[in-house]
């Protein structure tokens, strides 16, 4: 007798239990956090086609969607392209519909373009914010006019991420466009979010002077109904323009109001609170507070691992200064393990997911070949120093093309480049080549930052230290050692951290020419920065200076305006 056939067939054992905890969803929805990433993409797709993410009780929330998203991702499914092409289509076919199925489709890109963008996947958010875009353009009405400033903020934003500069200009002044037709006609949009991003672009490019005058601009147009990420991301720009204008009171008014913000309106475990740390890991670094600012940077990078994971590119800019920030912590100590760890990390996210001459490669890059010289510096087997040099050489001159292809000759970013290389020749002993580029990264900097600038003092120290231990041109070097001195006491203060690698080449350039008086001297000058580092800073964690705000928004916004004595740049 033929067996007789089943007309149900059992789910897997899998299956059972994915759907035995969608049964119990509402009871069981916090543990299952706890889950492995694939599991919890399993359970949240069933929790959808049974229709309970409709429930308000039932909400899924963005850093675990996140999280599954870059699971598939790295699993080689790429979902963002699937997404964004798919939208692109779609939006071709809807061409000829009326204004109503458009706006429709335009919101929908909003809110994809806006995901992609928050989880660092930026040629596809490009690719539907233009698609908007394009959907703006067919009807030359008010409504659609705001639209298309809204789709330019948001076009430059992942321009800006992705590094492609040029279109980030085109894109302001498509902007522009559309603010003075809305403004022919009585109308006007709120310029804080537009402002904010052409500051980030201006600090990209270097172009600093630029980018401090257009955040006065951005935080003139913060208003009391403004959405908080705008304003936070308003004030991180802010700070960060005040700190390359060594305005660093300013700064941290800024930077510790936005912390203070964004963790109290997302919360501690939200992508947009790491961002806040990592621009208050910038202050602290750059205000030579640079134990708190490698904390701070860790932290960061746990929020970032935490909701994303994977090969994601906003973990792997954490990673990359988190380990800038080590190497400057213990380049005292030699200990470099932890730095080179996290540079490794970046450079191997990047290259996983973004094309081999990208130029956020260059600073990945620079950071691993300085780790990488001050590790064949200590080693005491003469192969593996030359291999390690030739590796940080190769890095180094990868870094200064991809860095002249972006911003040309004349740039900050690339004087860096020059003056890195010039440390890295002394290191191999290849000193009129060193000579050669230390002079260029100085004459640059000096251009387009002024004499006094702490670029400058940092490249004129690096200057002297060659002449003092490798070329015996002792008067050039006092010369320079006194001048990056002055710089660095007038920004930093008779503590500032850089002043011991001047101090200790000053007492061996004095016992080199037999002037003991002078050794003596500074050997006492050394002795009381030392016993000033021990004093200084006395926060033991720099987050407790950011659990409350002892302004409002308001208040430090108008604080900052009322500082400034600069008129800005008009739209």
């Amino acid at each position: 007798m033929a067996a007789v056939e089943l007309e149900w067939i059992p789910e897997t054992l899998y299956n059972t239990a994915i759907s035995a905890v969608v049964d119990n969803y509402i009871r069981s929805r916090r543990d299952i956090r706890s889950l492995p990433e694939n599991i919890q993409f399993d359970v949240y797709y069933k929790v959808w086609t049974a229709g309970l993410l409709s429930a308000p009780a039932a909400p899924l929330p963005q850093h675990l969607l996140h999280h599954c998203f870059q699971a598939l991702m790295d699993h080689g499914v790429k979902v963002a392209s699937v997404l964004a092409y798919s939208f692109s289509r779609r939006c071709s076919y809807i061409a000829e519909s009326d204004a109503a199925v458009k706006e429709k489709a335009i919101q929908v890109g909003f809110v994809l373009g806006g995901f992609l963008s928050d989880a660092g996947w930026y040629s596809d958010a490009e690719k539907v914010f233009l698609s908007c875009l394009q959907l703006c353009t067919l009807h030359d009405e008010m409504l659609h006019w705001f639209r298309a400033v809204e789709c330019c903020v948001r076009l430059l934003h992942v321009r800006n991420g992705n590094c492609k500069y040029h279109l980030g200009e085109e894109t302001f002044k498509l902007a522009q466009t559309y603010m003075d037709k809305l403004s022919k006609h009585g109308q006007q949009a709120n310029k804080a979010a537009l402002y904010g991003e052409l500051c980030a672009l201006l600090f990209a490019k270097s172009h600093y002077d630029e980018a401090y005058k257009w955040c006065i601009e951005a935080m003139k147009e913060i208003t009391a109904g403004l959405p908080v990420k705008v304003v936070v991301d308003v004030l991180r720009q802010a700070s960060k323009a005040c700190v390359v204008k060594r305005e660093f009171k300013k700064a941290e008014q800024l930077i510790k109001h936005a912390v203070y913000l964004a963790r109290d309106h997302f919360g501690s475990k939200h992508p947009k609170y790491s961002d806040t740390l990592l621009d208050y890991g910038f202050y602290l670094l750059n205000v030579d507070n640079i134990c708190q600012s490698v904390a701070i940077y860790q932290a960061a990078l746990d929020i970032r691992q935490s909701v994303f994971g994977g090969k994601n590119i906003h973990v792997a800019t954490a990673h990359e200064d988190l380990a800038y920030s080590s190497y400057v912590h213990q380049y005292s100590s030699g200990k470099f393990d932890n730095a080179l760890f996290h540079a490794e990390r970046a450079i191997g996210i990047i290259t996983h997911i973004l094309p081999e001459d990208h130029l956020l490669l260059a600073s990945s890059k620079r950071v691993k070949a300085l780790i990488l010289e001050e590790i064949a510096i200590d080693c005491h087997n003469k192969e593996t120093e030359q291999r390690l040099l030739q590796e940080a050489h190769d890095l180094h001159l990868s870094s200064l093309q991809l860095a002249k292809k972006a911003f040309g000759e004349f740039n900050v970013q690339t004087a860096k480049h020059y003056g890195n290389l010039g440390r890295l020749y002394q290191s191999m002993r290849k000193f009129k080549e060193a000579e050669e580029m230390h002079i260029k990264a100085i004459q640059i900097k000096e251009q387009l930052l002024g004499q006094e600038d702490y670029e400058v003092a940092l490249s004129v120290g690096h200057l002297a230290s060659l002449y003092n231990y490798d070329m015996n041109q002792y008067e050039n070097a006092e010369r320079l050692y006194l001048r990056s001195i002055a710089i660095g006491k007038k920004l930093f203060g008779e503590g500032y951290s850089g002043l011991e690698y001047d101090y200790r080449g000053l007492i061996k350039l004095y016992n080199s020419v037999g002037n003991y008086e002078k050794v003596f001297e500074y050997h006492n000058v050394l002795s009381n920065w030392n016993r000033l580092r021990d004093r200084q800073y006395s926060v033991t964690d720099a987050l407790e200076d950011v659990n409350t705000s002892p302004q409002s928004t308001e208040e430090v916004v108008q604080s900052f305006l009322i500082s400034q004595h600069v008129e800005g740049p008009s739209c």
